[in-house]
């Protein structure tokens, strides 16, 4: 089974996969942050960088899927393909970041991967407003993502609601993070597993 969490920058999506691998007992695969080469040449000059490192992404994330179509164990995977190719490389393109060619060349290499993966089983998607999502980078204190701008953070935020609502055709299970800490209260953890026990496995909480 393949399990996807999604969500903007600082939504928590690391923390939920880690969790839920220790609770059930799954396998977490992250999103190639430390060892992407190109991450902090796109957060300094957005324009020349991006292709480089959405293609980037986009190898990880199909060798993940990959991966995970082989795997006789349940997977939980910290952001999917889709969420990289409809919402942020969308979202480059939208903001003049990418060239017609460079964008057609990436798109034609997407959809050929999409003809040997299939879809999650479940994407969890965390809804965050951009305050707390902004609390939440500053608090992690990533260097790059410091001079992130509030309107690139609302640019995501509004694509992600269009991915979901629109574009994305699997099972969607949407959690609404501002007024939860899955993190710190056992209780909000607790009403997230009831959710995926219901959902998966037709489980009610008492």
């Amino acid at each position: 089974m393949h399990i996807a969490i999604a969500g903007n920058i600082g939504s928590g999506k690391s923390t939920l996969t880690q969790m839920l691998a220790r609770h059930y007992g799954w396998e977490a695969r992250y999103e190639a942050v430390a060892n992407n080469p190109y991450l902090e040449d796109y957060y300094s000059d957005i324009r020349r960088w991006s292709f480089n490192m959405e293609v980037f992404f986009l190898k990880e994330r199909f060798r993940d899927l990959i991966a995970i179509s082989q795997a006789k164990h349940t997977i939980v995977q910290d952001r999917s393909i889709f969420e990289g190719v409809y919402v942020f490389m969308e979202n480059n393109r939208a903001m003049g970041n990418l060239s017609k060619r460079d964008y057609e060349t990436y798109m034609e290499l997407f959809e050929q991967m999409m003809t040997v993966v299939r879809l999650p089983d479940l994407l969890i998607y965390l809804r965050a407003s951009v305050p707390h999502l902004v609390g939440n980078i500053q608090q992690r204190g990533r260097g790059y993502e410091q001079t992130m701008q509030l309107e690139y953070l609302e640019n995501l935020n509004r694509r992600y609601e269009d991915f979901i609502s629109n574009m994305y055709k699997g099972r969607v299970m949407v959690i609404d993070k501002d007024p939860l800490d899955f993190q710190h209260d056992p209780k909000d953890f607790a009403v997230i597993v009831d959710r995926i026990d219901q959902t998966l496995f037709g489980l009610f909480p008492d």
